[in-house]
């Protein structure tokens, strides 16, 4: 019963350092490159070294992180080229979500969207980047979730993990916030039309957009 325990609890300490890497990637906290150690890791957490293993190596399965050819981890980092055909499949999956989205609203999904809208727009107004960003990518989880499928918004929040550290560079200024928040209301509209051909479409000219701000500051 006691070793059941202890493999519960490594377990939840594993998922809760997978989380934090995870979010401070997509927010661009961790740079493409950057090595994660071990033991900074466990030390930074509180953790002994090997749930921090358990979630590096599942960071690494998932392609956030590659093992290098010298002994560590390191978020991963892609050429211009890798990253067009990242963002390329992520515009295709993003479009679906919104088409789906547009077509299964309910009065739950728009005031979650909303809601996930707000906090966007007030993280703008205030100029505070880190919570834009958290806001952000909060947005378009809450875009994902409200397909109603499970699977869908899994691939699309991989996309996300992995294009996070290069989105997060082209918001350089508060103007970049707030036109950002301005974008998402226009994208809000196409998926709230009902319309599932404007809802895609809108979503693809929103995907677009981010892609070549994202290559502009990388």
């Amino acid at each position: 019963m006691l070793n059941g325990l202890k493999g519960s609890q490594r377990l939840s300490a594993a998922q809760r350092i997978e989380q934090a890497l995870l979010d401070e990637i997509s927010a661009g906290k961790l740079s493409p490159g950057q090595r994660l150690d071990e033991v900074g890791l466990a030390e930074r957490f509180g953790a002994s070294r090997t749930p921090v293993r358990e979630a590096l190596s599942r960071l690494t399965a998932q392609g956030v992180l590659v093992q290098g050819e010298r002994r560590g981890v390191f978020v991963a980092e892609y050429s211009r080229e890798e990253l067009s055909q990242i963002f390329e499949a992520m515009h295709e999956i993003e479009a679906a979500c919104a088409r789906i989205v547009s077509q299964r609203l309910t009065l739950l999904t728009r005031s979650e969207i909303e809601a996930a809208q707000a906090e966007c727009v007030k993280a703008a107004e205030s100029g505070d980047r880190a919570a834009y960003l958290a806001a952000n990518e909060a947005f378009h989880l809450t875009i994902y979730n409200a397909t109603g499928n499970p699977y869908m918004a899994e691939i699309a929040s991989d996309f996300r993990r992995r294009t996070g550290p290069f989105r997060a560079k082209k918001f350089a200024s508060q103007e970049d916030l707030l036109a950002s928040a301005q974008s998402h209301q226009a994208l809000i509209d196409d998926i709230f039309s009902e319309d599932s051909v404007t809802a895609s479409k809108g979503m693809r000219s929103h995907m677009t957009e981010s892609f070549m701000q994202a290559l502009k500051a990388n």
